[in-house]
């Protein structure tokens, strides 16, 4: 008989009606609807333009890497229209720790939290190590020769000890993020504007350059190829999700966030296709450089100067990647910590400039110290699965939500209800079951890890450990 409080209490949720959203927080509300799309799309549109599309046209898909984009791009909607319809009716940092805690219950909400702090963590570093290549090209195209031991980590080079570009890449945007969300909104709005502009300048003027021949045959591995291709550019079109974690910073959540999910998603889809349909049409895909397609698509129609500003843009625009992930972990942890299910020692704010300081300089120590010394390959195994869970988690509790709880006011509905969210769970598990073995066991030993602080920690000190904060109508 005492099963079945001890059932309830591991499975318990949090009261939405005890997520409140008014000014009882200690983080500042100063984003707006185009300061938040500027953070999503900043966000989306990164290596996927400017490294990603190339590699996939030329290895994969062929011209049929636009095809790629827009199988990746619907199953991404999909997703992004369960967040939407979460982000108006429970507008609170977190993002899916918070709408999995609330629905589904403590454990799973713990669990996706967790992940997602090793995740987004993980993309910066990855990330950072990325744009440290690029800076070390453009620095190489000026004959500047630099230490041996300051270019990549132990192992990726002769003399190698530490990528001191990229460790200092995630200092300085944790740097940044420290000074408060207004300043450092300002300082990413305006970098996704001027990444903008390069890709809007690539477009005009790789149009005047495309040569339709180069579109034959637009399918050379099959369709199957561009299938495959939309399981590797799928990574290159989420962002809002980290993006939604600043809930409590925007002046009108409710309104705002599902209006800059779908915005952001939007403009840099319409982004994408137009980039790739000027990628495949300069250059026939067998000779686009996988590492630098667009750079080498202008050089080979003479125009190396616009591929040297291309480079340039490569590394401004691939930043806003680093500010928004590292937002979003910061975020999932002051959450966590805030519900007591991570030391609440954590979620203490600075006085002046309202943000979550300790944990956002740990993030930057810890973002660093893996961009410095793994090799790019390593700290990618270590990103992937954990956002892919988070996106199941977020459909399946939309379904949940919707039937548990119809009467809740909801400033968003996901449309199509259930088939766009299941079409998103099921997009997400295919891609899981594509994941190489070794991120599984990564991702195991990350969870067991999880398991341990959950059972000897955060079970105890939850908020909701108390018999008070839950209600009748949240049990399960």
């Amino acid at each position: 008989m005492r099963a079945g409080p001890a059932l309830r209490e591991f499975f318990r949720r949090k009261p939405i009606e005890l997520i409140e959203d008014d000014s009882a927080t200690g983080l500042h509300r100063a984003l707006g609807l185009w300061q938040l799309t500027a953070i999503g799309v900043g966000g989306i549109i990164g290596a996927g333009i400017f490294a990603l599309a190339g590699a996939v046209a030329h290895d994969t898909a062929g011209p049929a890497v636009l095809i790629s984009f827009l199988i990746a791009g619907v199953a991404s909607a999909a997703a992004a229209l369960s967040y939407a319809e979460f982000a108006g009716l429970i507008p609170r940092a977190g993002s899916a720790y918070t709408y999995g805690y609330a629905v589904l219950g403590e454990p799973v909400g713990w669990f996706i939290g967790w992940d997602l702090l090793l995740e987004y963590t993980a993309i910066v570093s990855v990330v950072a190590i990325g744009i440290s290549g690029y800076i070390q090209f453009l620095l190489g195209q000026f004959d500047l020769q630099l230490p041996d031991w300051m270019l990549g980590a132990p192992g990726t080079g002769h003399g190698h000890v530490v990528d001191l570009f990229a460790a200092v890449l995630c200092l300085l945007i944790a740097y940044l993020l420290n000074l408060g969300i207004r300043a450092a909104a300002r300082f990413e709005t305006f970098v996704v504007g001027l990444k903008v502009v390069v890709v809007i300048v690539v477009i005009v003027v790789g149009f005047r350059y495309i040569d339709a021949a180069n579109y034959h045959p637009f399918f050379p591995f099959g369709m199957s190829g561009a299938v495959t291709g939309a399981a590797t550019v799928f990574f290159a079109v989420f962002g809002y999700d980290a993006m939604s974690t600043a809930a409590e910073e925007s002046v009108d959540a409710k309104r705002h966030l599902p209006k800059a999910i779908l915005l952001s998603l939007a403009i840099s889809m319409v982004l994408y296709v137009l980039v790739c349909l000027v990628l495949t049409g300069m250059q026939h895909y067998t000779e686009i450089d996988p590492e630098s397609g667009l750079s080498s698509a202008f050089a080979s129609v003479g125009l190396r100067g616009l591929g040297s500003l291309i480079a340039a843009g490569a590394i401004v625009g691939i930043m806003t990647v680093l500010f928004t992930f590292m937002l979003g972990v910061t975020r999932v942890w002051y959450s966590m910590s805030r519900d007591g299910l991570l030391p609440r020692w954590f979620a203490k704010t600075h006085p002046v400039r309202q943000v979550p300081t300790r944990i956002t300089w740990i993030v930057g120590f810890a973002s660093a110290t893996i961009a410095g010394l793994l090799p790019i390959g390593e700290a990618a195994e270590l990103t992937n699965i954990g956002i892919l869970l988070a996106f199941i988690v977020v459909c399946v509790a939309v379904i949940v939500l919707r039937y548990r709880r119809p009467e809740l006011p909801r400033t968003f509905r996901t449309p199509g209800m259930p088939v766009v969210p299941l079409v998103g769970i099921g997009f997400s598990i295919w891609l899981i079951t594509h994941l190489e073995p070794v991120t599984w066991l990564r991702f195991a030993i990350w969870f067991a890890i999880g398991a341990v602080v959950y059972l000897a920690y955060s079970r105890r000190h939850s908020l909701l450990a108390a018999p008070a904060a839950t209600t009748p109508a949240d049990r399960p």
